[in-house]
């Protein structure tokens, strides 16, 4: 699996405002990208990777609302990896991988659990000010 973003021939990016009907956005725009890429949405990552997406969206426009009005999201793949990202402006960063352990954890419990369960990767990247973050989810194809 290729993991390095830049090596990536396949991107799109997309910026909504923080408000509920970004998730489905942000999922039809995951389809419409998958499917001009040549990505079959029948292949087994694209199914989870939409469940990812959206609890990471869901997860800004829950919390990340009051101090983030936008949220930008990213789509990158190639042949062999697909790799999205979900960025707010709010400072705070959660702790992915002690998600999976918590109990009743929720949605990042899920989307880590989802990610670690499909060979994935999960990172948590700060703007260069600290005051915001992007979380970025790669996923073998």
């Amino acid at each position: 699996m290729s993991t390095r973003l830049e090596t990536l021939p396949y991107r799109h990016v997309l910026t909504l405002p923080t408000m509920p009907s970004a998730v489905r956005m942000a999922r039809e725009t995951a389809e419409q990208a998958l499917a001009e890429w040549g990505i079959s949405l029948r292949h087994p990552s694209v199914d989870p990777a939409l469940l990812i997406l959206g609890e990471l969206v869901t997860n800004t426009v829950r919390h990340a609302a009051d101090l983030s009005p936008q949220l930008t999201v990213i789509y990158a793949a190639g042949k062999d990896c697909l790799a999205f990202a979900v960025h707010d402006r709010h400072p705070y960063q959660p702790a992915l991988y002690g998600a999976v352990t918590q109990t009743g954890g929720g949605g990042l419990g899920t989307v880590m659990e989802l990610t670690l369960g499909l060979g994935g990767t999960a990172v948590v990247r700060s703007d260069a000010d600290g005051q915001g973050k992007s979380i970025w989810i790669t996923l073998p194809l």
